[in-house]
């Protein structure tokens, strides 16, 4: 079980591991704070440091509490679903076929076997936007690789609980959240220039963040739709 701290009335978990460095986390969806330290850090000094952070705790929860959430998705017919931004009503069609995910005008067309529970039909929806997230940012890659001057090795897409995005320097891989294919794609555009950024620089510097400003001007704008936009409703469990 974590150490706690309490800061007034905020509680934070403390986690020992053999790091060199102490992170930082607020975590969706209430707003919990975690901090990893070295396994030889005092207590005390963690303390120091999360006092010296309270403002931008207070910061990040405030963000994550008045975020809006989408309801739980329960694929029956005519319940909305995004794509790229654009509003879809689901229609749910039995064919003893393949499972297809198709846009037709205002719908998305979901064809499942018949007697097709509700988990294997989110599995075969969420399998689609994966695939929408792969296609387009591979494009995009293709674009920003010879603007930013590196190379993307690997793209993994998956689901994700607390980030948009993240990348690996060492090994030059990226991934992304399967929900960015319900966003804007100038928000999927942002993430690949933001994580391809941070193949040139790790942190979120003062150099990074003029990177950013010379690859991608607009990039406050993007970040700030994509922030203000529903995110996915999860059961968390800490």
């Amino acid at each position: 079980m974590p150490t706690q701290v309490l800061l007034g009335d905020i509680v934070i978990d403390v986690v020992f591991k053999d790091i060199k460095n102490v992170h930082l986390g607020v975590y969706p969806p209430d707003g919990k704070v975690r901090i990893s330290a070295p396994s030889r850090m005092n207590l005390d000094t963690i303390r120091i440091y999360a006092i010296s952070k309270l403002a931008w705790i207070k910061r990040q929860q405030h963000k994550l509490r008045s975020q809006e959430r989408e309801s739980p998705r329960e694929y029956l017919d005519r319940e909305s679903h995004f794509v790229w931004g654009k509003r879809y009503l689901l229609e749910v069609v039995e064919d003893n076929a393949a499972p297809t995910v198709e846009l037709r005008h205002n719908a998305m067309m979901l064809q499942v076997r018949p007697g097709t529970d509700e988990p294997k039909m989110q599995a075969v929806v969420d399998g689609w936007y994966r695939q929408q997230i792969k296609e387009a940012a591979a494009a995009l890659i293709d674009k920003w690789e010879p603007v930013i001057g590196v190379k993307v090795r690997a793209l993994f897409v998956q689901r994700m609980k607390t980030k948009w995005g993240s990348c690996n320097p060492r090994n030059g891989s990226i991934r992304l959240n399967t929900d960015l294919a319900k966003k804007p794609s100038e928000c999927l555009e942002y993430l690949v220039v933001h994580e391809m950024t941070h193949l040139l620089e790790p942190t979120h510097n003062a150099r990074f963040v003029a990177l950013m400003d010379r690859f991608m001007p607009d990039w406050r704008q993007r970040r700030d739709q994509l922030n203000q936009l529903p995110v996915r409703h999860e059961v968390w469990a800490y």
